[in-house]
């Protein structure tokens, strides 16, 4: 019924058809500052000042106002860099920090948009009762809404339309508050002497100024509308810095008004003291329901826009439905949701004697949030300095520094608790989203920000002492011939690298024979869906010059940061094999990086991916533990990787030729387990004999790790392969990581 009222009032009117554009003006001035100029100057400017003295509410209001003048000078310089959509704040903030951060914040937000619905309608009732005191609040609440509600669900015309008549009934009260200051209008007996500084009766100045800043949150209210303006990029700017200062003079104006109108005990006592003091009452009490109706209708008309824009991008629950628009582009759905969001806010309300109050902080806090993550956003573009970051309308730094940094203050100053509870709110938002993958029509700054921080770290490391071995972690170079060949070695590379190891990938074919590494670019999202970094190139070479690219693979990552430093190599079977490993183990050494040969068993593969044996060379007659031990460095990191990843348990394996050395043996693995904090079920087996004899004897294992001599010995592999029925690892160090360090 009510959808067929609004159906034929909107063709009546000549809505029927696609969406108006509204340009500076009407898009986003009349909005903003109809949203601005609302309850807390009619009802509480007065308070403010009697408060805290004119210099003091002066203050208050030029403090709030440098937070909303720093924001809306950040959005300004944002949407002149970008290509603003529907949505206001969550387009702005997505196509900079992704759609997981717009979403995160922009989801609270608009939840504090449909409950500011609730607090200006709370406004107007008290404006209204205060006219008609016998008209039960219930009532007028409710029809309020109800009012606003159909003039929202007509159309955006229709509500732009309404402005007009209101902006009218705001400046003619105006008006009438200055022009009672005249003797000629003036209901009282004279003008006051203002009073500079105040007492602070009712509260110290944090307090005051906490509740007069939310006078200031309707900052948003014009940039909503984007996906309903002529050129964003031009309206929004323009209308949003006017309705700043026009309504930054009108608050300067009245508090002037209020010191000189009435005594400050007046002011703290009395808060409908602009009805009282104005040439005409009557056009005060008209100004106060038409600016909490219009800040009602403006809350009521740009959240569903903002609801819709995130289910379009698949951000919101319902996604596909709260994404549906009418034919005359009204997001229906999403205003039902934002009006039943209303009408649970007005009875949350209504339980408390005090509505107004209890219901502030829980809007206040998600608009500022989302201040503060606006104005972070041309932070981080500025500090990056990278070339897509070329507004139209630049600002200095120190601007949105200091609207992040007033706005988080402010938080707090308000109130503590609700801060702490928002912000866990958005950052519990944001892992949930994260997790869902959304796709993302624009690229968005995160990677260059991440880059530009590494490449920080790039520089400033290039003078600090040298050395790796505090901050070393697995990070493998390894050369596939096949898709199949990567397959193969899947899990073992994914035992050795997480959680924080990293993989280049480096697909070699001769040229022409791409097909076969058809696939490998799919396993960077592959390993990175197991928390691991991936890079794949694709090497391609003329004739089989194998050896002779992987030299050069190796030589230009030599100058990269993040370096690889354990070249992987699987060994195969095949004549040349031995002189083709030796070349590049050579070539290993002369970069600085270590070398791990995998000699896959095909029997058993990795077995139950539990047992690691550890083969250490006889160390007699030197046992000392140094902080570089030879050529073992590596091999027990890697086994501390694989004994972690697989939940498995190592076995420190040594065999000596003189019983006396037995001792000095043990005690040295004593030493060795304590210092390189092995874990606590690591065992040591020193063995007297020769290494032959003990090999059929040693405990199974899934993975023997040996070291790797200067010269390379396939059939030697192949044998300890074959004797120990496992797959084999053979390590060198490079020299840069150290296993005590």
């Amino acid at each position: 019924m009510v959808d067929k009222f609004i159906h034929l009032f909107s063709r009546s009117k000549g809505s029927g058809g696609p969406t108006k554009k509204f340009g500076s003006f009407e898009g986003v001035f009349l909005p903003t500052l109809l949203t601005i100029l609302g309850a807390v100057m009619y009802l509480r400017t007065g308070w403010v000042v009697g408060n805290a003295g004119l210099l003091g509410a002066w203050a208050i209001i030029i403090g709030a106002n440098l937070i909303t003048m720093a924001t809306a000078l950040s959005i300004s310089t944002v949407v002149t860099n970008v290509r603003v959509g529907a949505g206001g704040s969550f387009s702005l903030i997505s196509q900079a920090l992704g759609l997981e951060v717009g979403g995160s914040v922009n989801a609270p937000f608009y939840l504090a948009q449909s409950i500011s619905v609730a607090f200006y309608i709370f406004a107007f009732t008290e404006g209204w009762r205060s006219i008609f005191p016998s008209h039960p609040q219930i009532i007028v609440l409710f029809l309020a809404f109800l009012v606003c509600s159909v003039v929202a669900f007509v159309s955006v015309n229709f509500a732009t339309q309404i402005r007009y008549p209101i902006l009218f009934i705001v400046t003619f009260s105006l008006f009438s508050v200055f022009l009672g200051l005249l003797p000629r209008f003036s209901p009282a007996s004279g003008l006051q002497t203002p009073q500079l500084l105040g007492a602070y009766p009712e509260g110290g100045f944090w307090e005051v100024f906490a509740v007069f800043f939310p006078a200031v949150t309707g900052l948003l209210a014009g940039v909503n509308m984007s996906g309903t303006l002529k050129n964003p990029r031009r309206n929004i700017p323009r209308g949003i810095l006017a309705a700043v200062v026009v309504s930054f003079a009108v608050y300067m104006g009245l508090a002037y008004w209020a010191s000189l109108a009435a005594t400050p005990a007046e002011l703290v006592s009395n808060f409908t003291i602009m009805v009282d003091r104005a040439a005409w009452g009557w056009a005060v009490q008209a100004g106060i329901l038409a600016a909490t109706f219009s800040a009602a209708l403006n809350s009521l008309v740009g959240a569903p826009r903002i609801l819709q824009t995130m289910a379009a991008h698949g951000v919101a629950p319902f996604a596909k439905i709260l994404a549906r628009e009418s034919p005359a582009g009204e997001p229906r759905p999403a205003m039902y949701v934002t009006a039943a969001i209303g009408v649970a806010t007005l009875l949350f309300g209504l339980s408390s004697s005090n509505g107004l109050n209890r219901i502030a902080p829980l809007m206040t806090m998600f608009f500022l949030i989302t201040y503060a993550v606006l104005n972070a956003v041309v932070l981080i573009e500025q500090t990056m300095k990278l070339t897509s970051w070329r507004p139209l309308m630049p600002i200095p730094r120190v601007v949105p520094m200091v609207g992040l940094a007033g706005s988080l203050i402010a938080m707090f100053l308000i109130a503590p608790i609700f801060s702490a509870v928002s912000l866990v709110t958005v950052i519990a938002l944001y892992q949930l989203l994260q997790r869902r993958q959304l796709k993302s029509p624009w690229s968005d700054v995160r990677s260059g920000m991440f880059a530009t921080l590494a490449e920080w770290a790039a520089k400033h490391t290039i003078n600090l002492p040298q050395g790796q071995d505090r901050a070393w972690k697995p990070s493998l170079l390894g050369p596939v011939h096949s898709t199949a060949e990567l397959r193969r070695s899947y899990r073992f590379l994914t035992a050795i690298t997480r959680p924080n190891g990293s993989l280049h990938i480096v697909g070699v074919c001769q040229h022409g024979g791409r097909a076969q590494l058809k696939g490998l670019p799919a396993y960077e999202e592959i390993f990175a869906t197991e928390g691991i970094f991936a890079r794949v190139a694709l090497v391609e070479m003329d004739g089989d010059h194998f050896e002779r690219s992987m030299q050069t693979v190796m030589e230009v990552y030599r100058s990269a940061f993040f370096r690889p430093n354990i070249l992987f190599l699987p060994v195969r079977h095949g004549p040349g094999q031995e002189e083709r490993l030796q070349h590049l183990v050579n070539h290993a050494a002369e970069n600085e990086i270590g070398v791990l040969l995998f000699m896959d068993n095909p029997l058993t593969a990795l077995g139950r991916e539990k047992e690691i044996n550890v083969w250490i060379r006889e160390q007699s007659p030197a046992w000392e533990v140094g902080l570089q031990l030879s050529n073992l460095d590596l091999a027990l990191l890697l086994a501390y990787q694989l004994a972690r990843n697989w939940h498995g348990h190592i076995n420190l394996i040594t065999v000596v030729a003189d019983p006396a050395e037995q001792t000095n043996g043990e005690a040295f693995f004593r030493r060795l387990i304590d210092l390189g904090r092995m874990p606590h079920n690591t065992r040591a087996i020193v063995s007297c004999g020769s290494f032959e004899e003990f090999l059929p004897q040693a405990p199974q294992a899934d993975l023997n790790i040996f070291g790797l001599q200067n010269t390379v010995d396939v059939a030697f592999m192949q044998q300890m392969s074959k004797a120990t029925n496992s797959t084999c690892i053979f390590v060198r160090d490079s020299g840069l990581e150290s296993a005590l360090a």
